[in-house]
């Protein structure tokens, strides 16, 4: 299937690892050209080196901290000056610490929206203008299978991704006469670095092991395994596409059928 994704312009948040870096290479391999940003500059860097090496696109890495407004008005103004514009934003940022209300300080909870929240607004603000003039765009957030069924002990992720579910259902009725679609992408427990760490500390705190808390949220999942980043990925090339053309303000799982809701 042809997405129609070559020589769109990308820019993919929180790229260097984990789910970030599966969209990179993901659209990369569809045809995309890509601008990617991260806070580890050495991880960013062989991101950037090994998906130039395996796709041919041409790729350009930012290092920026994304709860920062100057930087995030610095990766948009380098998307603008390398390609001079971007056509497909993908939102994404590591996930909050875990823990109960009462473990978290007034500024644990700012960083949090600052990071989770802010971000997804101040990119779309800085990309959504051109997206109009163009009369298209995809704007994709990473949200996470909380929003629609809470996780117990994600408190701040279960609130600010939430926050952001609003947002772009909101926003996605504004822009569609543009052109533009936005989508949530709800990523179920996926075998990345946020899950191993997420088990460790759920181990911790339950004296047992973090083997044994991914075989209980494997058996929690119906495909009874965690997902991999590339199936992530995939949902959101697709996203991304003409082919999605007629999907709007939608929030899609990728779970293994974790979330129990009917809608």
């Amino acid at each position: 299937m042809d997405l129609g994704l070559s020589g769109k312009v990308a820019l993919v948040a929180a790229a260097s690892r984990g789910l970030g870096r599966a969209v990179a290479e993901e659209l990369a391999h569809e045809g995309a050209h890509l601008v990617i940003c991260a806070r580890g500059a050495d991880a960013l860097r062989e991101t950037a080196a090994f998906i130039r090496a395996a796709t041919g696109a041409r790729v350009v890495e930012v290092v920026a901290d994304l709860s920062s407004m100057p930087d995030i008005a610095r990766v948009v103004e380098r998307a603008h000056t390398e390609f001079g514009r971007v056509d497909v934003l993908v939102t994404n940022g590591g996930g909050p610490p875990a823990g109960p209300f009462e473990a978290h300080s007034a500024e644990a909870w700012a960083e949090a929206v600052r990071q989770n929240l802010v971000s997804v607004v101040e990119l779309t603000r800085g990309v959504l203008p051109g997206m109009k003039e163009r009369r298209w765009g995809r704007i994709i957030n990473v949200t996470s299978i909380a929003v629609k069924q809470p996780v117990d002990n994600l408190i701040l992720s279960n609130s600010v991704r939430a926050a952001v579910t609003g947002f772009a259902r909101t926003l996605a009725n504004e822009v569609a006469p543009f052109g533009i679609t936005v989508n949530n992408v709800m990523p179920g427990y996926t075998r990345t670095q946020r899950v191993v760490e997420l088990a460790e500390r759920n181990a911790a705190l339950k004296h047992t092991s973090a083997d044994a808390e991914r075989a209980v949220w494997e058996s929690q999942i119906p495909m009874a395994r965690l997902g991999e980043p590339a199936e992530f990925a995939a949902m959101v090339a697709f996203l991304a596409s003409d082919r999605a053309s007629y999907t709007t303000g939608a929030s899609i799982p990728v779970d293994g059928g974790w979330i129990k809701a009917l809608l």
